[in-house]
Parts: C-alpha cells; structure tokens; sequence
C-alpha cells in the first residue's frame, strides 16, 4: 500500500461511524465527523439550513428529543470519488408520544481532508444521486 492509499481516509466508513453514533444518541462523537463551518442543507426536504457545528449539534439534538426511539440504517452508501459521498437512508422510530415513523431519504456528503464540511439532504434518491454525479465531477 502506498503512502497517500495509507493516509486517505475511507469516507464510507466514516460516514459509517457518523451514523452509528447517531444511533447511539452520542452527539460528540457524531459531530466529530464535521468541520467546524460545516453546512447541513436540509431546505430540499423543508427542514432548514444549518451553518457550524453547533448549530447542526442544536438541530440534531432537538429533532432527536421529539423521539423516544430512533434508528438510522445505511442502506446504500457509495464513494463517488473528489470528497463526495451518497447515500441512501432508512429511518425507523417511535415519536415521544406514540406515533411511529418511518423515512427513507438520500444524502449526499462533501468532506475535505477527512471532515465532512456539507450534507444535502433529499427525499427522491434519484434527484440525490444526480446532485452527487455532478458534484463529484465538478470537484474533480
């Protein structure tokens, strides 16, 4: 293996790890994936824009309080070359008083030098797959 193959960071994996502290409800470790001025572009869905790691740490710490349970399985994840990852998402849970949820919903995530510094979020995995074509072609 060479010395850049040695120092590249495997994206797909840490999108992984992203998840699954996710999952687990540990924000720390979570937001430890992102750069400081990260964006979280949920606008396409209707949820809001959010700019640095505190106001996505905000978001995703309010949004997982209105739940009591909640998963997030990758059920698609591909590196699509130039920092940018897609993937395809599947949430299962139970809302804090009784409902139950359930989404499926694509992302495409931008890193630079191993943090990810974008996610755009989607509700048609095909728009989502094309945002992400073009935006690892135009990284490239």
């Amino acid at each position: 293996m060479s010395e850049v193959e040695s120092t590249t960071p495997d994206l797909v994996e840490l999108t992984r790890r992203s998840v699954e502290a996710m999952n687990r409800r540990d924000l720390d470790a979570a937001m430890s994936y992102f750069a400081a001025d990260a964006v979280w572009d949920a606008s396409q869905i209707g949820i809001g824009t959010f700019v640095g790691v505190a106001a996505i740490r905000s978001f995703q710490n309010d949004w997982l309080a209105t739940f009591e349970e909640l998963t997030v399985d990758m059920v698609e994840i591909v590196d699509m070359g130039n920092g940018v990852v897609y993937g395809i998402c599947v949430l299962t849970g139970r809302l804090a008083g009784g409902g139950k949820v359930y989404q499926r919903w694509a992302a495409v995530n931008t890193f630079v030098d191993g943090l990810c510094v974008r996610v755009e979020a989607y509700l048609n995995p095909d728009e989502a797959r094309a945002g992400a074509d073009r935006l690892a072609e135009d990284q490239g």
